[in-house]
């Protein structure tokens, strides 16, 4: 009964047209509920098999959908996998729903709804509940999907790298051929102040006289080829805002649901750190034998090797800010790490590590990934440092989903930075960074490792606030329980939302407040905020921010549940789930149509009961694969699809009416996170590097000190290609440590090659100029004049910030 991707792309499915498309968005602060209403009609003249399919981003989760016909009407209902599926639907028919993952950041929501008559129309009603991003100046971006605005379905990048067919989608480059209806219901206690969009807007009108409240929709018709994009601007933008949502009145008092729900965001304003200066937070290497073996092999031999695969490791470590801490794991060889526990970043410490690297054995047995993720996980990590893993993955682990459920168990400690070197991995990497929202890089022939890593060490050295901690306040008798986790570190650019509920009941009604003070410290000082609420609930009904809750208190259960670690967690996750809408690994969507089916559904086999999706961990290729968890077969399940897919390209590229090229003659996909901070990159825009080139900036990074400055010695004078005694002879008289004057040399030789050199070295150079600027500001200039005459370059004095 396997529902797998490939069964049902061995023919591409004909689009049915979109004529109209009702939404209703409702937002308040920075999360949103979406109800939408799409009539789809067959204009051919021929039956349609029909597939509704709506991808659905990293923060995303859909709670209702139905579709109906004036024949029939299938409805998606969430029911307990241990349960009968006669006894849950009363013998109702059934269809087949899936929810899985894809190479879209989020689940793709999937729904048969078997043929539609020539002439007939089909409506889909569905609703989900989203966080919205937090733009730099306060302002909530909310972007209506794809599948609501079909003419922004991009067709080379489904056809290239999405494992789904739209059939349901009208896809076209001309005017619009359907109507739209956007309306948007905004709310805030700070207040509405403004709203700015892509596309014509009806004036703003505000419901109530404080102006918490308003209400805008589209004007005319919806633009062209272009994503509808909403920004809200609330009151004055704050590092912390709370705002209560009222709970379901009809729901039991305690409940999930029949509480009130706190809804908190964190956005702490961190100012931007100074590139080279001393910086904290703990840095971690899970390295493989890809990169152990180029850590062995100083110069590639041959020059493809230096293109493909250059030694990114010396770039790495020595790019690394005096104050962090670190270490080095060599998973393949050992699940311990180079230290016990992380060190301080000094000039022993890596030299130490690096020649214990380069003895260090390879393996080819199964890398134990897992272990020594576990391992770290057991250890403590300095204070006051973010800790933060650099994971480079070749081989795929026999382990993934426990590797992604270990991962998802402590992603309020951490971030991951995955690199794979495989698309069999790719899976897992954007797996593990979307947990705890790092970055995932795929590593190509076509680009160069030591350039991604940096990419990501210059995102990871991004400063945080440290030791999040939260304060509550409330009249005697509420009490605030958090559901989900504290993250314990906030980076910057980044924000949290949290959800806490209420519960309880106040002996004194005449306090109608509550305050929350949130703490962390940043660059060492304590910092304090202070935010006061109403406690008499507000919402409109919707119940957006509970939904939310629920989602995050699912994403802190699931992965103790799927352990074994007893059948609470498991009832609880299924009690939360069914309650709200929102699927999990315990629950499935069966798909139920109503008795009153004639011709409608007229499909060659009837899907039955164990077709159904469900998300149970005993399953093994019918699942469904939660945004922030991945149960068993998940990997194994999409590896299949993308296999069937891969197929199906390759015979139609062998088409010539079609136009296509093959695989090899295109550059690699690029897959990105809209609206988030994980990006699986396969970039192929960077033009390959000389080997002479390259193994000159080895050697020079390898003579380069911790502190960032350079040594005279006859190693850097073979970098410069100048004789050792002439550089002696050049150096001005003012200067009286010759490492200065060699410092600015490697500088200024730096700034002698194009842009490539200047990305690669960046953070090298940073370093060096911190350290030039702490040890001789005053001889900088005398310096560079003589660089430039000796290195025959005109290196500008700002390189040097003077």
């Amino acid at each position: 009964g396997s529902f797998l991707l490939g069964k049902w792309l061995h023919v591409p499915l004909p689009s049915v047209a979109l004529c109209s498309a009702v939404v209703d968005v409702a937002i308040q602060d920075y999360v949103a509920d979406v109800a939408s209403e799409l009539i789809y009609q067959n204009k051919r003249q021929i039956s349609k098999e029909v597939l509704f399919v709506f991808p659905l981003g990293s923060h995303m989760a859909m709670y209702s959908f139905q579709a109906h016909s004036e024949d029939a009407k299938v409805q998606a209902m969430l029911w307990d996998e241990g349960q009968q599926l006669h006894e849950a639907t009363g013998g109702w028919d059934h269809l087949e729903c899936l929810q899985k993952q894809s190479e879209y950041p989020g689940e793709v929501f999937a729904c048969s709804l078997g043929t539609l008559a020539p002439g007939k129309e089909v409506v889909v009603t569905l609703r989900y509940v989203q966080e919205l991003s937090r733009e730099p100046d306060g302002a909530a971006r909310w972007v209506l999907p794809s599948t609501l605005h079909p003419c922004m379905i991009h067709q080379p990048l489904l056809f290239a790298s999405s494992p789904f067919l739209f059939s349901v989608c009208d896809c076209f480059s001309g005017k619009p051929s359907y109507s739209l209806l956007l309306t948007a219901s905004l709310h805030s206690s700070r207040g509405v102040a403004d709203v700015q969009a892509n596309f014509a807007l009806t004036p703003l009108i505000y419901t109530a006289r404080d102006r918490n409240t308003a209400q805008v929709s589209l004007a005319g018709s919806p633009p062209e080829h272009e994503d509808l994009e909403l920004l809200v601007y609330f009151g004055e933008p704050t590092a912390v805002s709370a705002m209560v949502e009222k709970g379901d009145p009809g729901a039991p008092a305690g409940s999930l649901l029949g509480d009130p729900m706190v809804l908190v965001t964190l956005a702490p304003s961190i100012p931007e750190a100074v590139p080279g200066q001393r910086q904290s937070g703990e840095l971690i290497f899970l390295l493989d034998t890809t990169v152990l073996e180029q850590a062995r092999v100083r110069l590639p031999s041959r020059a493809q090797d230096a293109a493909e695969g250059p030694d990114s490791l010396p770039f790495l470590l020595k790019s690394l800010p005096l104050g962090c801490y670190f270490n080095i794991y060599c998973y393949e060889a050992t699940s311990g790490g180079i230290y016990p526990q992380s060190v301080e970043y000094t000039q022993d410490n890596l030299t130490t590590a690096m020649q214990r690297i380069l003895s260090t054995g390879s393996s080819v047995d199964d890398p134990n990934l897992l272990g020594t993720l576990r391992s770290i996980y057991n250890t403590r990590r300095p204070r006051g440092h973010a800790r933060q893993l650099f994971i480079f993955m070749a081989r795929l682990p026999p382990d993934e989903e426990a590797i992604a459920v270990e991962v998802c168990r402590h992603r309020n400690s951490h971030r991951c930075f995955s690199f794979c070197f495989s698309k069999d991995i790719a899976a897992l990497a954007v797996a593990l960074a979307r947990e705890t929202g790092g970055e995932a890089a795929y590593i190509s022939s076509n680009n160069t490792m030591a350039v991604e890593v940096l990419k990501c060490l210059k995102r990871a050295l991004k400063p945080a606030a440290e030791g999040v901690s939260l304060r509550w306040s409330l009249p005697r008798g509420l009490e605030a329980e958090v559901l989900g986790a504290t993250p314990q570190s906030i980076f910057q650019g980044q924000h949290s939302f949290l959800y806490a509920q209420i519960h309880g009941q106040a002996q004194d009604t005449t306090v109608a407040k509550g305050f929350m003070t949130w703490q962390y410290s940043l660059d060492g000082q304590d910092v304090s905020h202070t935010v006061e609420f109403p406690l008499c609930p507000q919402g409109d009904g919707r119940l957006a921010g509970h939904r939310l809750a629920a989602r995050c208190l699912l994403k802190r259960l699931l992965p103790e549940a799927a352990s074994g670690s007893g059948d609470e967690l498991r009832h609880r996750a299924v009690e939360v789930s069914l309650a709200s809408g929102i699927i999990c690994p315990f629950t499935r969507y069966a798909g139920i149509c109503t008795p009153r089916r004639v011709s409608w559904y007229q499909g060659k086999e009837r899907p039955c009961g164990k077709d159904l999706l469900r998300g149970g961990a005993q399953v093994s290729s019918c699942f469904v694969h939660h945004t922030l968890w991945v149960p068993p077969g998940w990997l194994t399940a999409v590896r299949a699809s993308r296999l069937a897919l891969r197929r199906l390209t390759r015979d139609i590229a062998a088409l010539p009416q079609r136009g296509a090229c093959s695989k090899g003659t295109g550059p690699s996909p690029r897959w990105e996170m809209s609206g988030s901070s994980h990006v699986l990159q396969a970039d192929a825009s960077f033009v390959r590097w000389s080997t002479k080139d390259f193994a000159e900036w080895q050697e020079l990074v390898a003579l380069q000190n911790v502190d960032g400055s350079w040594a005279l010695s006859s190693g850097l004078a073979s970098v410069l290609e100048v004789d050792e005694a002439e550089i002696k002879g050049k150096m001005p008289g003012e200067v009286t440590e010759p490492s200065i004057w060699a410092t600015v040399l490697a500088v200024t030789w730096l700034h002698r090659h194009d842009k490539r050199s200047q990305d690669l070295c960046e953070l090298l150079e940073a370093k060096a100029v911190t350290w030039l600027g702490s040890q001789a500001v005053s001889q900088l200039e005398q310096c560079l004049e003589a660089a430039n005459t000796l290195l025959g370059s005109s290196v500008e004095p700002s390189v040097f910030r003077l």
